[in-house]
């Protein structure tokens, strides 16, 4: 019978899941950590509500509150998620989740198509740069790739017809965000607009560099953080191997 996580990392991209998974190995030394994750198929409709009736599903087999964290949409999902059943998560981290939290690289991604005449594979590797900073032609192809998957896959709010909001507010568990200083997509103004709906427990860090994707650049030096917050949060620390849970 597998042990009952302390740290669930929530994942609904299998796209971009490459870029959780050198911080994950960290942590799993570390912590008690699984994986969520939701697999969204051509046939479902592209709403996060699915996913969060999902997640909920599975913690409802756990019977004690559990440290939620994830990244960009998949972090979205768990900020809903915290707001509606607080009484099962005893902690949320958001990683490149801002203070308007369905702002995303998609939503940037649409914005610009709108703006600029420019077709899907030249936007794509335009953002590539945005994301990763400049590449070979070889791992920028690799990249465009991966986030034409991302568009094509993943339950994001947005779409060429539409873009979602969702007011700030502040979160009812102790909440810890993180962001990169020289993330073009979540920006600093983003990361420290949250401060106004924090609570006295809650925490914003900071990256130096790594962009959207700083966890998968830096994750020694966003670990660290993380384990002193979950500490800060009554967690045991222990050793174990991830675990991977679909929804």
């Amino acid at each position: 019978m597998s042990k009952i996580p302390d740290v669930l990392w929530l994942s609904t991209s299998p796209s971009l899941q490459v870029f959780n998974q050198r911080l994950i190995r960290y942590l799993s030394r570390k912590v008690l950590i699984a994986e969520w994750d939701y697999l969204q198929t051509p046939d479902d409709p592209c709403t996060l509500d699915i996913a969060v009736t999902l997640l909920h599903d599975y913690l409802k087999s756990i019977n004690k509150p559990i440290h939620l964290i994830g990244h960009s949409t998949s972090g979205l999902v768990g900020l809903i998620y915290a707001r509606k059943y607080p009484e099962r998560v005893k902690s949320l981290t958001l990683l490149s989740v801002g203070v308007h939290p369905t702002v995303d690289w998609q939503a940037h991604y649409y914005v610009h198509r709108h703006l600029l005449p420019c077709s899907r594979e030249i936007m794509l590797t335009n953002m590539v740069k945005s994301l990763f900073g400049e590449q070979d032609r070889k791992i920028t192809q690799n990249l465009v790739n991966i986030l034409e998957r991302d568009l094509d896959l993943s339950p994001s709010p947005h779409s060429l017809l539409k873009r979602q909001s969702m007011i700030p507010r502040e979160v009812p568990v102790p909440l810890m965000v993180c962001g990169s200083n020289d993330d073009e997509i979540i920006d600093p103004n983003l990361i420290q607009g949250w401060q106004p709906f924090l609570k006295p427990e809650d925490l914003i860090w900071e990256c130096p560099e790594g962009r959207y994707f700083f966890h998968h650049f830096s994750p020694l030096n966003v670990a660290k953080p993380l384990i002193e917050f979950w500490q800060e949060n009554s967690l045991v620390l222990s050793d174990i191997t991830p675990q991977t849970i679909a929804s």
